[in-house]
Formats: C-alpha cells, sequence, structure tokens
C-alpha cells in the first residue's frame, strides 16, 4: 500500500516569519523523513508580502488552497505595519481563524533543560476558546464588538455562549485525558457573574462526563499568582478568549521565553500552527530570532494529525522534533532569549543535526 502523502501549506508571514517558519519546515522536514512520512509542502502568500502583489494581505486564492490542505503554517504578522485599510481590517491570523472557524487555541508551557525557565519543571497546557469573548474582532456576525457613541466613551461587548464554550471544553477535558487528568477552569464569576459565570457552569456540565478527570476552578486574578509560585501543578486549564492570551503569554514566560510558547488553532477537522509571539520587527532580517515556538507548533500540528488520520507515523514526527529540539538546547545550543549565542540558522542546524544523530 502507498503511504499516503500530507500536503500542508507554508504561510511565511512578516518580520521574523521568513526566518523561522522555512527553519521550521527544514526541521519537520528531517523529522518527517526520520519517520517515514512524506510531505508536500505548499507555500502561499500571505502579508506584507501579499499586499504588494495581491493587494490584500490574505488573498482569496491563499484561503480557497488552504482549504484543500491538510494543515498549515503561519508565520506571525505585522498587521500594525500594513497600510490602510488593511491595518484597520481583521488581521491575518484572526481572518483565517474566522474563516475556518478554529475554535481551540491550544498553547502548552513546557520548561526546557538549559533554558531561562521561571519554573523548570512546567508541564502544562492552555485551551483557551477562540471565537468570542472579550475581543473585539471574534465575537459579531458583522463589523466588531467595540464602538464609540461619543468621541469620549467606548464599548466593547463580551460574548459567552453554551455552544461555543462546551465545544472547547470537550477539547480541553479530552487532552486531560490524555495527559495527567487534571483540568483547571479559569473564570472571573464573582464579577462577570453572568458571562464567565455561563463558562465556569458549562465547563463543569461537561466535566460530569469525565468523571476520570479531577477538575478545579480559579479566578483569573488568582491565576495568575498561582502560576508564578506553583506553576508545576497544573496540567490543561481552559478559559475564554483574553484570559487565555494573557495567561499563555505569562505560562510562556515562566517555562523559558514566549520564543518557546508554541500553540496551534483547530476546528474539528482544519489545524493551523501558529507560535504564540509576534513578528519582533525590531530584530527582523537579523538571523538572531528564536525559532522554537514555530519549530514546536509545527510538532503541535503533527500530533494532531496524527489523531486526525489515525497514522502513528506523524505522531512519531511530532516526537522527533521535539526530541531534536530539546536535545538542541540541553547540548548547549539556543537562541540570545534563552542565555545562549546561536543565530536562528546555527540553531536549526543543531536541531536537524541532532535529528539525524538520534535516529528517532
Amino acid at each position: 500500500m502507498t503511504s499516503k502523502t500530507y500536503r500542508l501549506g507554508v504561510l511565511e508571514g512578516d518580520g521574523i516569519g521568513p526566518e523561522i517558519v522555512p527553519s521550521s519546515v527544514e526541521i519537520a522536514g528531517a523529522a518527517a523523513e526520520a519517520a517515514g512520512v512524506s510531505v508536500d509542502w505548499v507555500t502561499l502568500p500571505l502579508g506584507s508580502s501579499a499586499i504588494e502583489t495581491h493587494g490584500t494581505p490574505v488573498p482569496e486564492e491563499t484561503k480557497e488552497a488552504l482549504a484543500g490542505l491538510d494543515g498549515w503554517y503561519l508565520g506571525p504578522h505585522d498587521s500594525v505595519g500594513y497600510p490602510e485599510p488593511h491595518k484597520s481590517a481583521l488581521n491575518p491570523s484572526g481572518t483565517l481563524r474566522k474563516h475556518f472557524q478554529l475554535f481551540a487555541n491550544i498553547r502548552p508551557a513546557k520548561s526546557f533543560p538549559g533554558a531561562k525557565a521561571v519554573c523548570d519543571n512546567a508541564d502544562l497546557v492552555i485551551v483557551r476558546e477562540n471565537t468570542e469573548g472579550f475581543y473585539a474582532d471574534r465575537n459579531t456576525f458583522a463589523g466588531t464588538g467595540e464602538f464609540m457613541p461619543t468621541p469620549d466613551t467606548a464599548i466593547m461587548l463580551g460574548i459567552i455562549t453554551r455552544e461555543a464554550t462546551e465545544r472547547v471544553a470537550r477539547v480541553a477535558f479530552d487532552l486531560a485525558r490524555s495527559r495527567r487528568k487534571k483540568l483547571t477552569i479559569v473564570h472571573k464569576a464573582n464579577v462577570l457573574k453572568l458571562t464567565t459565570g455561563l463558562f465556569r457552569t458549562v465547563c463543569q456540565e461537561v466535566a460530569k462526563d469525565y468523571p476520570d478527570v479531577a477538575v478545579d476552578d480559579f479566578h483569573i486574578d488568582a491565576m495568575t499568582v498561582h502560576l508564578v509560585r506553583r506553576a508545576q501543578d497544573f496540567d490543561v486549564i481552559v478559559t475564554e478568549n483574553m484570559f487565555g492570551d494573557i495567561l499563555s503569554d505569562l505560562a510562556g514566560e515562566i517555562s523559558g521565553s514566549l520564543g518557546t510558547a508554541p500553540s496551534i488553532n483547530s476546528s474539528a477537522t482544519t489545524a493551523m500552527a501558529q507560535a504564540s509571539h509576534g513578528s519582533a520587527p525590531d530584530i527582523a532580517g537579523q538571523n538572531v530570532a528564536n525559532p522554537v515556538a514555530m519549530i514546536l507548533s509545527g510538532a503541535m500540528l503533527f500530533e494532531w494529525l496524527a489523531a486526525q488520520h489515525g497514522d502513528e507515523k506523524l505522531a512519531t514526527v511530532a516526537k522527533v522534533i521535539e526530541r531534536g529540539v530539546a536535545d538542541a538546547i540541553a547540548a548547549g545550543t539556543s537562541t540570545r532569549d534563552l542565555g545562549g549565542s546561536a543565530s536562528t540558522t546555527e540553531f536549526t542546524a543543531a536541531v536537524v543535526k541532532a535529528i539525524g544523530t538520534g535516529q528517532n
């Protein structure tokens, strides 16, 4: 039987994207070869370069092509630097999340030996609801969820629905079941009683279907303290959009650096690998960016694809990537944000070498 060839999109994006995305693809390619997996990489226009060539940061042809692929890598974007009207429009990441209904943003934070982690033994995952909450670009059918009735008054809508909460809660509980069987619900139900109160209630209702998973809950303000003091005690954290964004950045720094913080955005049928950090235009083109977050986002994508397709070789690719990164850092090769001096390309080469040497 001929093995399936997986077709994955490559969207380099802006800033450091054209450096870290090719690094990630090179490493994933080496891992796929080691695991005996065939991958066809499809490069597509997106970001500032697409504005120049197509008049828009997310061309229709890109969205149409992505719909036919198994998944894709999305590099960071610098929408703040786009010319109008693109600067004020929904950014590329938000556009793709909304178009493909990528409702679950999954962001792990795991300490690396050899990295400058605040907590040396953190190993947690934040599951962030991605389509509503207090983010104005994701909670209305048309327009945005913020407006100004007068020049001196700004209003923001925060929307929580049972349907969206339940589907992300099930993703979180399934993930907890596959890990250490612990789940923490984060909310602010003591003040935002109706909105985040509904989020907490629905998650607790879903918990009844997962009696093997231990569940607790904390207010968002208390949770920031708990993460700083005892990040190692948490396994899977589920929360609404804005809280998840804030907590995942905090968790990324606790576990070493935002440069090591990966994520995927997924629906029931589609997934997008996307690092948690931004485009870092101040260091773009200098070959100093840390590609770890993007590399590990790719590993998450392969793990997600393994579950979707029932293909254990894809799970092997994910493990090979993760081990290659960990081995390279443990051996003393890292970028400057992790306390090392390696360039992006030098770190990439070290990981590729670790994969080849390890024959994972």
